[in-house]
């Protein structure tokens, strides 16, 4: 039993260099222009490693971007539930979406970017996870129209407005700029507030 635990131990170690690897690598050079043989030399492994834990390339893909997708959703919950109001709660949610964009720019450069990548049943799984991540920060949208603390148009519009500015930050965090992940989340959560038109006057 210990020596099946250590190995199954260094097993999952193994499968975690490669999926590190490989973002890195998906982030370097895109998907189709990444090879396995890339993988394993940046895993420090054979090129026959890759196959030995992964059943292909397309896998690792796949693993990475239900990583980050479901990371992504727990920190939009998280930041919901850590506010009382709608105005609080867009302001924690833009926060937490863009700090860890920012702190986490190359597996979201992948996971957001590399999405075509993935065969039919793995895109419909990933696609439905980033609805409900859209439909969790919608729902802060629709409660602060309702009250009449925002003042927006159209609330799916206006929620896929605000999360493209967090998710874009993958596509140019640490090649074009470098400032720290917390002054673009308190940018953003100021800038998330304006593009509801926040009213944050107290009502008589």
């Amino acid at each position: 039993m210990a020596n099946g635990g250590a190995t199954g131990g260094r097993s999952a170690g193994t499968r975690e260099r490669l999926l590190a690897a490989a973002g890195t690598a998906f982030a370097e050079r895109g998907f189709h222009a990444t090879t396995t043989r890339d993988i394993a030399a940046a895993a420090g492994m054979s090129p026959a490693a890759v196959y030995v834990h992964h059943e292909s390339k397309e896998e690792l893909l796949y693993l990475i971007s239900l990583e980050g997708h479901t990371r992504t959703r727990e920190i939009v919950r998280e930041a919901i539930a850590n506010a009382d109001d709608p105005a609080g709660q867009l302001r924690a949610v833009m926060a937490a979406f863009t700090t860890f964009h920012a702190e986490q720019h190359t597996l979201a450069r992948v996971v957001n970017y590399e999405l075509v990548s993935l065969n039919p049943p793995h895109r419909k799984e990933i696609a439905a996870l980033r609805r409900a991540i859209r439909r969790d920060v919608q729902s802060v949208v629709e409660a602060g129209m309702a009250t009449g603390v925002f003042d927006t148009a159209n609330a799916k519009l206006t929620t896929m407005a605000l999360l493209s500015l967090g998710i874009d930050i993958g596509r140019w965090y640490g090649v074009d700029a470098t400032w720290p992940p917390q002054t673009i989340a308190s940018l953003y959560a100021d800038l998330a507030l304006r593009m509801v038109s926040a009213n944050l006057e107290e009502k008589p």
